[in-house]
């Protein structure tokens, strides 16, 4: 055919322009490298908040919506699965974490449900056995709550652990339980000195009894003698691969073994995201190491600070206002001092990091809260993000603070069904009215960032949406929920575990919700969590786990 002399109309010279701006475009259009399709999608974005389809194209999200859309980016090397209706969330972030310890303590002793002092004896005894002499027994996570409260002593456990120095740790941390061989290793006899922000229990001879509370356990602890780096980097392969089950995908890690996952990162060895926080205190030695390095990127990310207020409600060291219900001699403790709370957090913060601070009675709170308004009209206005972490504890008068100042409570809904058990003998039935306020902050218009604090608590975030949705605490006692007009809804729940989580670290625009450029970090799960009944919401099951386009859990999969 001879095609010199065809007319080239103007509306034909229109759709040949279109056709070859289509084949162009399908040429260059990115296809999938999966495409999971006939999903239940919950996003997290407002703008979509559910969708049936989802494509991943290497590390990020190619498209979402519904399965027709997406699966037009389903190339001829595009693997397809079909999630027969199954829920989807973006990946879990557990904003409060301290990944080593839970690492170490999945293979230590466990002690978190010895309910009787019979039992609590009894597994240190047997544990002994598995273990070579002079091996340090640590973690343990006991809760002496389930037996009334009588506090353990060295004297219980002395006999069987004379070739083993032990000590393991309260399940909230601040309180530790050394036996006499662990006090002799380290120097420790009855003439011990009272430390400020610390506090040590002895018997009626002012012996010791070998509980060691906050900064003297503290002291204690940087004592014993460190693990290897083999024995790091096994905790943390432990660590990263426990939560994963869990379908946590990024964590916020308070302190730690800084190399460990320095070490982890350059051997491409993160499964999970890791937002390392450094010690207050040492602000001027973060400030110089991004100087020198950056801040890292979406693997692991450097640039917050962890300072302490106070100790914890459980060890009689939360700082109040008013004393403790059941001990009117005590008020608590700030394990630091205010001059130095202070110009440690305004100091860090004219140097553009990022502060987050543990306080958890209301006098804790409200000091920090005070201090934060008071540095902010000092450094001048910018996006400082300061942080609460566990905020447990709130005056009711401070409740609004949280948003008008734009702090950020880092909470950890399983501690309240925990406590829930005990803490009214405490703190009495007032000041419990708004401890754990999730729904008070939420209606206040904060951010609440949901977490574990794992070791002290399990990594499981289903549990802790569970938590927070029901209120039911863990004895059983409070069907419709303890203190229940802080109940939230699922959907806030799940914002605080993805969206506000990933608000809280400064990387909202790269994670926390599922959108097309963000990463594709996500959660399988065996139940509709939004739609099924909430008291079965800690029994759904992660059925896999995806970071990065790559699964790192598969529940058909398990050892």
């Amino acid at each position: 055919m001879n095609y010199t002399n065809l007319h080239i109309t103007p509306k034909l010279l229109v759709v040949l322009l279109l056709l070859t701006i289509n084949i162009s475009g399908q040429k260059n259009k990115q296809m999938a490298d999966i495409i999971f399709t006939n999903a239940t999608i919950w996003t997290g974005n407002e703008n979509q908040p559910y969708a049936e389809s989802i494509a991943i194209k290497g590390e990020t999200i190619l498209a979402i919506g519904n399965n027709e859309d997406v699966l037009k980016f389903k190339g001829k090397n595009t693997k397809t699965k079909d999630l027969n209706g199954k829920f989807v969330t973006p990946g879990f972030i557990d904003s409060h974490v301290h990944l080593l310890m839970g690492g170490f303590n999945l293979s230590s002793v466990q002690l978190r449900d010895a309910n009787t002092p019979e039992e609590f004896i009894k597994r240190i005894k047997d544990y002994t056995k598995t273990v070579e002499p002079g091996t340090w027994i640590l973690g343990g996570d006991w809760d002496h709550k389930l037996w009334g409260g009588e506090l353990p002593t060295k004297d219980w456990i002395d006999e069987f652990t004379k070739e083993h120095p032990v000590f393991i740790s309260r399940l909230d941390g601040h309180m530790a339980l050394a036996n006499s061989k662990a006090m002799q290793l380290l120097g420790i006899d009855d003439s011990m000195k009272k430390v400020k922000g610390g506090a040590m229990v002895r018997n009626a001879n002012n012996e010791l009894t070998g509980i060691f509370k906050d900064n003297i356990m503290y002291q204690i602890m940087d004592k014993i003698p460190e693990p290897n780096p083999k024995q790091y980097d096994k905790a943390l392969q432990d660590a990263m691969h426990h939560v994963a089950s869990k379908g946590v995908t990024s964590i916020h890690q308070m302190i730690g073994d800084y190399d460990t996952f320095k070490r982890a990162k350059t051997n491409n060895q993160l499964i999970t995201r890791v937002y390392y926080a450094f010690g207050l205190e040492n602000w001027k030695g973060l400030k110089e190491k991004i100087e020198k390095e950056g801040k890292g990127d979406h693997w692991l990310k450097i640039g917050s600070l962890k300072g302490f207020i106070d100790g914890s409600l459980g060890s009689h060291t939360a700082a109040f206002h008013q004393p403790y219900d059941d001990k009117p001699s005590d008020k608590g403790l700030f394990v630091n001092s205010e001059e130095d709370l202070y110009q440690w957090i305004s100091d860090a913060d004219r140097a553009g990091l990022q502060v987050m601070i543990h306080a958890i009675g209301d006098r804790a709170i409200d000091y920090l809260l005070d201090t934060y308004e008071q540095v902010k009209k000092e450094n001048g206005t910018k996006d400082r993000r300061f942080r609460i972490e566990h905020a447990q504890h709130i005056s009711p008068n401070s409740i609004g603070k949280f948003a008008q100042l734009k702090v950020i409570p880092a909470m950890q809904p399983y501690h309240a069904i925990d406590d829930g058990k005990w803490a009214e003998k405490l703190i009495g039935p007032e000041r419990i009215k708004t401890t754990y306020a999730f729904k008070s902050l939420f209606d206040s218009g904060a951010k609440p960032s949901f977490g574990s604090d794992w070791f002290v608590a399990p990594p499981t975030p289903l549990e802790g949406i569970y938590a927070a949705v029901t209120r039911r605490t863990l004895d059983d006692k409070n069907p419709d929920g303890w203190v229940p007009e802080q109940k939230i809804t699922v959907e806030q729940a799940l914002i605080a575990y993805t969206k506000n989580a990933a608000y809280a670290s400064f990387d909202e625009n790269i994670k926390g919700t599922l959108q097309p450029g963000k990463l594709a970090d996500f959660v399988i799960i065996s139940e509709n969590l939004i739609n099924t009944d909430p008291v079965k919401i800690k029994d759904a099951k992660i059925l896999e786990t995806w970071v990065g386009g790559k699964k790192v859990f598969d529940h058909n999969e398990k050892n």
